[in-house]
């Protein structure tokens, strides 16, 4: 991983004086139609229209560019919902109005539900699942003083905000009204209305069965169309292969060349590779007799040639897409990127045969090295199964200088999205270059006595954490692999960074750029906007069905650890519901369980199973030991869980039963299934045999 020591050090040069925004109540509420205009050549109509001197500014008093926002023609499908209500300021208040939220989000389709979000593009405009929350829970500042002063001199009357979540993200391309009714403060008195709701959403309500009386607040917003949220990723794959001489990427055969590859040469001395990325000084090939690893037989470092969309040298970090007429990313002529990789041979091949290629993702700001970690090795040799990374270009290692910088000034947050699509892409290069018949299985590095150890046949992915975030994604474009096994995923980083405890040190960066407590859910939701074309969020609905032209349906395993100290429970459930994957029954003891947190998630019903998507949740118990084992459940407020083991470390990944599922998943579509593990009983962790 990245020195802490740097990330402390870039953190102090980026961190900026603490100045007041002079605009309490720009954008709010969020998202709207009043922030778009009519656009005839978009899929939704319309375009977002945020001026400029509506953006937040960061502390040196510049605003956020509105340019890159602009041109969505609607809002992100997980977007968070935000406004402000001045007489719902502490939980209290908030419990008071009985509203939908984490644990019950059934109360949603209750009659007489305070916070109503109905579809107005559907037919029947149909009630939305949703959750609402405070911004700031509780503990952070005082709620019996409400004029008490936080970090940034104000109240947290003047700036806590109402904050409503999808439970399912919303559908592409349609519009959506929100209600505020009825509500009332933390002693029961009424909350007058703001202002009068336009006739035509009183008209639409009114079709919904939701008349006009006690609306506090009426507002709608449209959804991002499925073109404006994929036409980039899908428009650079699709040049990037016809380029290799493959234009038919929906019908299963490897077609064209294989891109261009090469595994770095053995160097004793250490001299450096010519051009050669961040591996030039790692020797190509390390051979391990079985004295020395027992799982591995080799690991081959090298890299793969992938065209370059981005406006810098070997898209580096900091470029971004040039786009041409069509509005789609310009391929740069004068360069191209040079991806590495890293790949692990199991011993197992010596007795079972060609190993399964599978594509891995490696974690947080980490690199392509990740994938010889103890789990995966395991997994290798245990299943067979040879894994193959490269680096999360956009949320790598090399790009975390660029990121801190972002978050000082989110102006340039398209640099991180846009070279986050060019990550994808050389994912789906080096998984070609793996599968084709003139790819890396020709190299004698991948040969075992003159014979391939890569069988060609089908191509799989694993990932975790932020492999499995940003997985979710990769699977929905991928056309040349069906399966994939997503460890401690979770998607819509605006709902997980506050969430994280991964985002403690750069919230340091972020907070002091732009101190607006008011104005920090809509600017988290800003960003959003472009980390869609970048992770799950914006891939969601054409994961598993549905899939995108020219790309095959998708089948994964969401394998969630409960009380996840860095990727948020809620972030996860939310995903499942959306790719419609199915619940692993008994998921947890009723004392774990927070509420009806699981509502809306179908169990399996039979074993195996072939058919389904899984949602697999392992839990290492509750807290003992004086805190030195097990955890909490997933707080309910917007906050990070903290006490006890993090689980997203000892997850299912270092479990035996967990990879001989993902072994079992991760099979052709004929054979793939999901076996049943756990015995009877939850799925336990870390030494926990279910004792409350």
């Amino acid at each position: 991983m990245f020195p802490r020591y740097l990330l402390l050090a870039l953190v102090a040069a980026l961190a900026l004086p603490v100045v007041a925004h002079a605009d309490d109540t720009a954008l709010l509420p969020w998202p709207s139609n009043a922030y778009t205009k009519h656009d005839a050549t978009t899929d939704t109509g319309r375009r977002l229209n945020l001026q400029i001197t509506q953006m937040p500014t960061n502390a040196a008093g510049v605003p956020i560019d509105p340019t890159a926002f602009n041109r969505n023609d609607g809002f992100s499908p997980g977007t968070l919902i935000a406004t402000r209500v001045p007489g719902i300021v502490t939980q209290a208040a908030f419990d008071a109005n009985g509203f939908p939220t984490n644990t019950d989000p059934s109360r949603s389709f209750d009659k007489d539900a305070k916070i109503v979000v109905i579809d107005a593009t559907a037919r029947k405009h149909p009630r939305q699942l949703i959750w609402a929350e405070l911004e700031y829970p509780p503990n952070f500042v005082d709620e019996s003083k409400t004029s008490q002063v936080t970090n940034n001199g104000k109240t947290l009357a003047d700036e806590q905000t109402l904050v409503i979540h999808p439970g399912k993200n919303f559908t592409e391309g349609h519009r959506y009204i929100v209600v505020l009714r009825n509500l009332v403060g933390s002693g029961g008195d009424p909350i007058g209305a703001t202002a009068p709701v336009k006739p035509g959403i009183l008209e639409t309500l009114d079709r919904a069965g939701i008349g006009p009386e006690g609306i506090y607040q009426a507002w709608d917003f449209t959804i991002a169309s499925e073109r404006n949220l994929s036409e980039r990723m899908l428009h650079i794959r699709n040049v990037a292969f016809g380029e290799l001489g493959d234009t038919t990427l929906g019908d299963g055969k490897i077609q064209g060349s294989s891109p261009t590859w090469e595994v770095y040469p053995d160097r004793p001395d250490g001299t450096p590779l010519d051009s050669a990325p961040s591996q030039a000084n790692v020797d190509g090939i390390t051979h391990f007799t079985e004295a020395q690893n027992s799982k591995l037989l080799e690991i081959v470092r090298g890299r793969v040639v992938v065209p370059c969309f981005l406006d810098s040298p070997e898209c580096a970090a900091g470029g971004t897409f040039v786009y041409g007429l069509d509005g789609l990313p310009v391929e740069n002529p004068t360069t191209r990127a040079l991806a590495d990789f890293v790949c692990i041979v199991p011993r197992s091949v010596l007795t079972r045969g060609p190993a399964r290629p599978t594509l891995y993702g490696h974690g947080l700001l980490g690199d392509a090295s990740q994938v010889s970690g103890g789990p995966q090795q395991a997994l290798a040799n245990e299943q067979n199964i040879l894994l193959c990374a490269t680096d999360w270009s956009g949320m790598s290692t090399e790009d975390l200088p660029n990121a801190v910088s972002i978050l000082a000034n989110l102006s340039h947050f398209d640099s991180l999205a846009d070279r986050g699509q060019q990550g994808m892409l050389n994912f789906l290069y080096l998984g070609r270059a793996l599968i084709h018949p003139q790819g890396m299985s020709t190299d004698p590095a991948f040969q075992a006595d003159g014979k391939p150890v890569i069988d060609t046949s089908h191509l799989y992915y694993d990932g975790g954490s932020q492999g499995g975030i940003m997985g979710g994604s990769l699977t929905a474009v991928s056309p040349d692999f069906t399966r994939a096994a997503l460890g401690v995923p979770g998607m819509n980083y605006s709902v997980l960074l506050q969430r994280s405890v991964d985002f403690d040190t750069y919230a340091q960066v972020m907070y002091n750029a732009y101190p607006d407590m008011l104005e920090r859910p809509v600017t988290l939701s800003l960003i959003q906007l472009q980390w869609d074309r970048a992770e799950a969020d914006g891939y969601a609905a054409h994961m598993t069905s549905d899939p995108y032209p020219d790309t095959p349906p998708h089948k994964v395993i969401l394998s969630m650890a409960y009380g996840d100290h860095q990727v948020s429970n809620w972030t996860t459930i939310v995903e499942a519901r959306t790719i419609g994957a199915t619940l692993r029954t008994p998921a947890l003891y009723p004392f774990r369980q927070e509420g009806d947190m699981l509502y809306g998630i179908k169990s399996i019903n039979a074993w195996p199973d072939s058919t389904d998507s899984e949602l697999l949740i392992s839990d290492v118990g509750p807290l003992r030991n004086n805190g030195s084992k097990g955890t909490p459940p997933p707080p309910i407020y917007n906050e990070p869980n903290r006490p006890g083991v993090d689980p997203h470390g000892p997850d299912a990944s270092e479990q035996v039963w967990a990879r001989a599922q993902i072994g079992a998943f991760l099979q052709p579509n004929d054979v793939s299934t999901l076996i049943s593990v756990c015995d009877d009983h939850p799925c336990w962790l870390d030494g926990w045999d279910g004792t409350p």
